[in-house]
């Protein structure tokens, strides 16, 4: 996504409100994101932006949705890929993509609450979840092994991306977050995969799914040992 300042005084709408939010916190941070300090830069009263915006909680979840729907229009990301490998690789480098392109805005796509807040672990973006599990399903996999490759696969790429950025010198401390008891059920009716899920994904395997990732690191560890990769010079001598 291209997300340009936005110019002159054309009427206002829920999509350039939300573009200029992205350009806000890319261009300082989340907590410089202000209703006042965001009509400002469109010209307009904050009172104005409530018509299109409920709220700036509201504010920040279109700005996940946002960022996020780039998956969509990526056209090195094959949201419906039917070579499961392929696609997680494409997806993965994807959401790279748009963590580098807006390192201020990613912490909110790691950490904000979900709208299906049962998810272990949890992602804001419904279409996303859904997209990646019904892929899984289409490439043969299992309930349990799409709920557990959705969990590896999150893990990974979350915590990974997050100290990505972070070295870069952004910022990822906590953020300001709803109250959990207040985020209203959401309607799954068009998420049909998600709903059929809800039970597997509802559940907590943290400590065991831990224990296999630090398995798995020990036996890549011991690979290493065992057959060193070579130097930019050269194999040692």
């Amino acid at each position: 996504m291209t997300v340009e300042s936005p110019t002159g005084r054309a009427p206002l709408d829920r999509q350039k409100i939300l573009r200029a939010a992205v350009v806000m916190i890319d261009e300082n941070d989340l907590r410089h994101l202000t209703m006042r300090r965001l009509g400002a830069s469109l010209g307009v009263e904050a009172m104005a932006l409530y018509h299109y915006v409920h709220s700036r909680e509201d504010l920040l979840d279109g700005v996940v949705e946002l960022v996020i729907d780039d998956l969509y229009g990526d056209p090195d990301v094959h949201m419906s890929g039917d070579q499961w490998q392929d696609y997680l690789q494409r997806l993965a480098h994807g959401v790279r993509r748009i963590a580098l392109a807006h390192p201020q805005v990613f912490p909110l796509i790691a950490t904000r609450p979900p709208a299906a807040p049962w998810v272990r672990p949890p992602l804001r973006s419904l279409r996303w979840m859904e997209s990646f599990l019904d892929t899984m399903k289409r490439c043969r996999f299992t309930d349990a092994s799409c709920v557990a490759a959705y969990r590896a696969f999150s893990s990974f790429l979350l915590g990974h991306l997050l100290l990505e950025v972070s070295a870069q010198g952004d910022d990822i401390g906590p953020i300001e977050q709803a109250d959990p008891d207040e985020v209203p059920r959401t309607d799954l009716s068009e998420y049909p995969q998600l709903k059929s899920l809800e039970s597997e994904l509802s559940q907590d395997h943290s400590a065991e799914e831990f224990e296999e990732s630090l398995e798995s690191l020990l036996d890549r560890l011991d690979h290493l040992e065992r057959h060193p990769p070579s130097t930019a010079g050269g194999p040692a001598s």
